[in-house]
C-alpha cells in the first residue's frame, strides 16, 4: 500500500514562497504514472493544482497558478514537491499530494496552507 505524508504547508504572507514535499513509501517511483498535488479550501469543491506524468513528463498546471507554481519530483529519495512563488490569499487552502500508481489513486491527509498579511 502506498503512502504519502505532505509537509511544508505554514502561514505565508502574499507574495511570499513556500515548498511544499510529499514523501511516498510503499511503492517506487517507478510504478507511479502519475504524480500532482489538488487543493480544497473551505466550503469550496476540490481543485487540481499541478501534475505530472512519468510516461513523457507532459505537466499541468492549473490557469491561476501558472507561472508561479512548479511541480517536481526526487525519484531517488521518492519524494514529489511543489514550489509555490508570489503567493496570493486565493492560493489559502488544505493541499494534498496525489498519486496515481498500480491502477488506483492515493493522497496523504495534507498540509495547511495559509495566505494572509
Amino acid at each position: 500500500q502506498l503512502q504519502l505524508v505532505e509537509s511544508g504547508g505554514g502561514l505565508v504572507q502574499p507574495g511570499g514562497s513556500l515548498r511544499l514535499s510529499c514523501a511516498t513509501s510503499g511503492y517506487t517511483s517507478d510504478d507511479y504514472y502519475a504524480i500532482g498535488w489538488f487543493r480544497q479550501a473551505p466550503g469550496k469543491a476540490r481543485e487540481g493544482v499541478s501534475c505530472m506524468r512519468s510516461s513523457n513528463n507532459n505537466i499541468y498546471y492549473k490557469d491561476s497558478v501558472k507561472g508561479r507554481f512548479t511541480i517536481s519530483r526526487d525519484n531517488v529519495r521518492n519524494r514529489v514537491f511543489l514550489r509555490m512563488n508570489s503567493r496570493k490569499t486565493e492560493d489559502t487552502a488544505g493541499y494534498y499530494c496525489d498519486v496515481r500508481a498500480r491502477g488506483s489513486a492515493f493522497w496523504g491527509q495534507g498540509t495547511q496552507v495559509t495566505v494572509s498579511s
